[in-house]
């Protein structure tokens, strides 16, 4: 095996302008920028490519309208002061890009391709060479250090060392709650008093000792990001208890209010009545097949999640990894359904443009390290969201993005530091699907999707941490996640060959995976009956991978469903036509325990639903003990009166002026930087996209879908959000706006800080 490498020069227009302005900003001797690509192929043949295999790979590596633009050797000669650098992802792992750019390689004919990387490779022409510190930070401003490492030398092997960290006990009945308080530290389980508490009590109850795994999967599955334990909780305000909890509230609400629900508050996402509609269906979607009209009820779907923290840390990769998930919380609803278009939010703090300074913005006030500057998550988080959108074949069809940063009088400080990034989406699924069916023994647990990566581990406890900053800065950036709209493409065109045997459908239930990777989403799939899952049936992307890693990785692109084996053949060929991972995981039991075998030294042929004697559980828990009946947690709240002052304008300050201030709002200005790179328009369901008028400039407040592409029947959604009224009076954030209706002549103090 050998690694090839094949330079692929860019334009003439050299290195982006931005990026040269950035390392100026580091280093003011740099006088150019200049760049190419590396191409790194692992290739597994005996020989060296012949002629027509590199020809092959020019051609796939270069432009189709130039010639000479792909070389063996760098394009890049640095002179004696100048600063080359190589930029490409970490190599733990195989990247999206790669997983797609062997897929066509094989396609093609070229099967000794195995991997390719794609690295960036600079050179920076300075008036002297860069000390080694000025080199880290140019390499900084070059790199997301999220996903991406400096090579000091060209790749000569995607080999890597295969060494899993072992699995450990948490020493709870000989130390109690103070070694839970270590592995807590240890771990980043970002575990509360009270949780402490009641996992120390629990396992003493049952007289042993939990297992690191056990801890991280509690952590995450457990999480207030998963189980919503504020809006579910015992609520005192002013030392009286309320008399019931924010989700109680709603579902009052929902159920005196909207008889027209099918599904509410218990799947991913909610369902309201469609209609019937004629629309084409594959006479075999397991086949090659024509095509056929068929008449049935499609209900609309309407789902919406943030992904809040990951964009804060890595505005491109979190922004792209909220839009992956709430699209599989779509195709995840009932026993499958289809996607059909998105929307987005945006919430930020000041922008400090450079160059564009803001009355309203105070420069001197300071941002985490571990978060990005708002300006970054305007840009680079819309990109991300539109990203994945645009490859995956989802249209946007309607948005909002708010900035806004304040000191109050009493000099608290109100900002989005930890940003807003919403995704909402609409959808459609057939009425014979709505329900899934209970966990029953024998069925078959499965995983489809992409493979397990070092990938999000420990996401759902960062993202739960109630003051941000408490965790260290590399467990943050290990919790976020990278995405793979091809795959989960992929993905939804095997759950769609199902949806579309109809009654036959193969899918008992079906769950997305999310917060709490594997450990979260098979567990709520086996809920009550338990299940026996092994350990080296899942397909690792990262032989390193350890155990606990396998088990709570929120790796992106993957559903659990549960089928039953007679029908595994059908989904397995699915698989293999769309190219898609499909791996049989587990068996459904029937004593409510969920265990994980961990068989990677010596694999499990069988799978049973009886955990194999003689092998290690990481995992063996009842799910009662974490998915049933525990108590609620208890938050102690108190009113606070916000300091507000009148309302006056700065002296001097004329209605122009004024005009111009407000024009200059990102709630109020231009929104062509998030509509213009999006796709609005793709399924050929849309009947109202985000732009209207003959020049499709203005915003429309309305978007329109389509159930059939034969029917004028579909779905309207609008979105509607002014957070900032709340800051004066908390119940003008009601419907219609209905609270104390407190005079508009105050002033608004400042927005809230973030969203979970």
């Amino acid at each position: 095996m050998a690694v090839l490498h094949y330079f692929q020069r860019p334009g003439a227009e050299g290195g982006p302008v931005s990026l040269l302005r950035s390392a100026q900003a580091v280093l003011g001797g740099v006088r150019a920028l200049h760049r190419e690509l590396c191409y790194s192929v692992s290739w597994t043949g005996a020989s060296p490519p012949n002629p027509q295999e590199t020809q092959l790979l020019h051609w796939l590596f270069g432009c189709p309208f130039e010639s000479g633009d792909v070389a063996t050797e760098s394009f890049l000669c640095p002179g004696p002061t100048d600063l080359l650098v190589e930029i490409g992802p970490r190599l733990n792992f195989s990247t999206p890009f790669s997983t797609n750019v062997v897929s066509v390689c094989r396609a093609a004919g070229l099967g000794c391709v195995d991997r390719v990387e794609c690295s960036r490779r600079y050179l920076l022409q300075c008036a002297r060479h860069p000390t080694p510190p000025e080199e880290a930070a140019l390499v900084a401003v070059l790199s997301d250090r999220m996903t991406e490492q400096r090579y000091e030398e060209p790749i000569r092997s995607f080999a890597l060392a295969t060494r899993r960290a072992p699995t450990w006990h948490v020493d709870v009945l000989g130390g109690g709650r103070t070694e839970l308080e270590r592995a807590n530290q240890e771990l980043g389980l970002a575990f509360d008093s009270w949780d402490l508490d009641f996992y120390t009590e629990l396992f003493k109850k049952y007289g042993r000792n939990p297992t690191s795994v056990e801890c991280f999967d509690l952590a995450q599955s457990n999480s207030e990001h998963s189980r919503h334990w504020f809006f579910k909780g015992r609520l005192q305000v002013d030392g009286k208890e309320v008399s019931e909890s924010l989700f109680e509230s709603i579902m009052r609400t929902q159920e005196k209010s909207n008889p027209n629900n099918v599904i509410k508050f218990s799947d991913n996402s909610s369902a309201i009545q469609g209609r019937a509609v004629c629309s084409l269906w594959p006479r075999d979607p397991s086949r090659p097949s024509r095509f056929e009209k068929r008449k049935s009820t499609r209900h609309v779907i309407f789902t919406a999640e943030t992904h809040n923290f990951p964009t804060g840390v890595a505005p491109f990769s979190g922004a792209a990894t909220g839009t992956g998930g709430r699209i599989r919380d779509v195709q995840c609803t009932g026993r499958g359904a289809h996607v059909i278009a998105g929307t987005a939010g945006y919430s930020f703090g000041n922008l400090h443009i450079p160059g564009y300074p803001l009355p309203w913005e105070d420069p001197a006030l300071p941002y985490p390290k571990n978060y990005a500057q708002p300006l970054q998550v305007a840009l680079r988080a819309s990109d991300g969201a539109s990203d994945y959108g645009n490859k995956f074949g989802e249209p946007v069809l309607a948005g909002f993005a708010r900035s806004f940063g304040q000191r109050l009088p009493n000099g608290q400080r109100r900002e989005w530091i930890k940003p807003i990034m919403f995704s909402g989406g609409i959808g459609a699924m057939e009425d014979i699907h709505v329900h899934k069916e209970p966990p029953e023994p024998g069925m078959l647990v499965v995983k489809v999707g992409g493979p397990v990566y070092r990938i999000g581990v420990g996401g759902s406890s960062a993202s739960s941490i109630q003051v941000q900053g408490d965790n260290t800065s590399e467990l943050d950036f290990r919790a976020v996640q990278r995405g793979d709209p091809e795959m989960e493409q992929k993905m939804n065109r095997v759950l769609r060959g199902c949806v579309e045997r109809r009654k036959a459908n193969p899918i008992c239930s079906l769950h997305d995976q999310g917060a709490g990777g594997n450990g979260n989403v098979l567990k709520e799939l086996s809920d009550p009956a338990g299940a026996v899952i092994y350990a080296s049936r899942f397909q690792l992307g990262d032989p390193t991978l350890s155990v606990l890693e396998i088990w709570g990785a929120e790796y992106q692109e993957s559903n659990a469903l549960l089928l039953r084996p007679t029908d595994a053949a059908l989904l397995q060929r699915l698989g293999q036509r769309e190219r898609c991972p499909v791996n049989i995981v587990g068996t459904i039991a029937r004593d409510g325990r969920i265990v994980l075998v961990d068989d990677l030294e010596a694999p499990v042929t069988d799978v049973a639903p009886v955990k194999p004697s003689g092998k290690k559980t990481p995992v063996d828990l009842q799910l009662e003990w974490v998915l049933g009946k525990m108590p609620q947690k208890e938050f102690v709240l108190s009113h606070s009166s916000p300091a507000l002052h009148r309302l006056c304008l700065p002296p001097g300050l004329s209605v122009g002026d004024a005009l111009e201030r407000v024009l200059r709002l990102p709630a109020v200005a231009s929104k062509r930087y998030l509509t213009n790179k999006v796709d609005r328009s793709v399924t050929g369901l849309v009947a109202q996209q985000q732009c209207v008028g003959p020049l499709h400039t203005p915003l429309a407040d309305v978007a329109v879908v389509a159930l059939s592409p034969f029917e004028t029947v579909g779905a309207a959604t609008a979105l509607g959000e002014q957070p900032l009224k709340g800051l004066i009076d908390p119940g003008a954030g009601g419907p219609a706006g209905r609270g104390g209706g407190r005079s508009p002549t105050w002033s608004l103090p400042a927005s809230p800080t973030c969203g979970t």
